[in-house]
């Protein structure tokens, strides 16, 4: 039995995981917390859990990640950080964190986005010289923009050109060059997440895109990540690794 430490767990998300440890055999849920919107049997702060646990996963905000981690890193617990638009110091604190205890880091948690950017970075090999666009589609209360997916996609051209930087969104006047990969947000309705990647060259055109019809699929691999990392020694893991057993 796994035990899951959920924080964030009167938001959208942290609620989807709870209902879906409290479904699935072989989870159960330690606690959730919440200093948001603490009540009933959410706890107000992580000091107040008293209880035991196998794993925890953030669904909280980005800001609270140094917290989580330090007092994570005194509890020798396992964590899944399931936030996104970490700045630098945030980016800090996760690797540091990572020396000492195992950390799930994944701006997507979905599986079929890990497949997607493995196979990009093939298709960016495949196309040298083909023009790379990213467009990534959001719900409009999102915050980030271009989406941490949407940066995820970038680094897996990257990695099969080097040399490519990202243009975030066009006005002006200005051609294109030869290294430009663009990316493009757009924010409307309730969309939970869509994201394309567009291979153009001088004779044809090929697209590889993802889209999210629910955001249950990032509780799914958030709850994947936290049966992945127990029992992994420190380090900072990702869905490359998930997907690789």
């Amino acid at each position: 039995m796994i035990r899951v430490l959920v924080n964030g767990a009167a938001g959208h998300m942290g609620g989807q995981l709870i209902n879906l440890i409290e479904s699935t055999e072989g989870y159960a849920l330690a606690a959730g917390v919440d200093k948001m919107a603490a009540g009933g049997a959410v706890l107000p702060s992580l000091d107040a859990f008293s209880g035991a646990a196998d794993v925890a996963v953030d669904f909280s905000h980005h800001t609270a990640v140094r917290e989580l981690l330090a007092w994570a890193v005194e509890k020798k617990l396992p964590t899944v950080i399931a936030t996104t638009g970490h700045d630098a110091a945030e980016k800090a604190a996760i690797e540091a964190a990572s020396a000492q205890i195992p950390v799930f880091w994944a701006a997507n948690l979905s599986m079929g986005i890990a497949l997607m950017a493995e196979t990009v970075t093939k298709l960016t090999a495949a196309f040298p010289e083909a023009d790379i666009e990213i467009v990534e589609k959001h719900h409009n209360r999102k915050l980030d923009a271009p989406s941490g997916t949407a940066l995820m996609l970038f680094d897996a051209v990257r990695a099969a050109r080097p040399a490519a930087r990202a243009v975030c969104g066009r006005s002006g006047m200005g051609k294109r060059e030869k290294d430009d990969v663009g990316i493009s947000a757009l924010r409307m309705g309730n969309l939970p997440g869509e994201h394309e990647v567009i291979f153009t060259t001088p004779t044809q055109s090929l697209s590889i895109r993802h889209e999210a019809y629910d955001r249950a699929l990032f509780a799914e691999g958030a709850l994947k990540a936290a049966a992945f990392l127990c029992g992994k020694s420190a380090g900072l893991y990702d869905m490359k690794n998930l997907l690789r057993g």
